[in-house]
């Protein structure tokens, strides 16, 4: 898989913005056929730095109704990355 297919998007929120503050932990949106070892690889060599430890979870689609209508949003695999002591990504900072 490659690189730039594997991470999709940094999640930023404000459960993510105090793991990144208190833990070191920043959260990815990513291919749902990455593996682990794919999101280590891509995480350390997109942004330069050393990745300690990766969790994933797959967030099941929410139901959407539009009138009689109902639907349903895609499933997507969520990547929490802990980052190794002083390591840091910094997103807004360019911004």
């Amino acid at each position: 898989m490659k690189t730039t297919d594997v991470i999709k998007k940094p999640l930023i929120t404000e459960k993510g913005s105090m793991a990144q503050q208190l833990y070191n932990q920043y959260f990815f949106a990513v291919d749902r056929l990455a593996t682990k070892y794919d999101i280590r690889n891509a995480v350390e060599e997109l942004f330069k730095v050393k990745v300690s430890d990766v969790k994933t979870m797959l967030v099941p689609g929410k139901y959407k109704r539009v009138g009689k209508h109902v639907g349903k949003a895609s499933d997507w695999k969520k990547a929490v990355v802990t980052l190794a002591e002083g390591q840091r990504i910094d997103f807004l900072e360019s911004a």
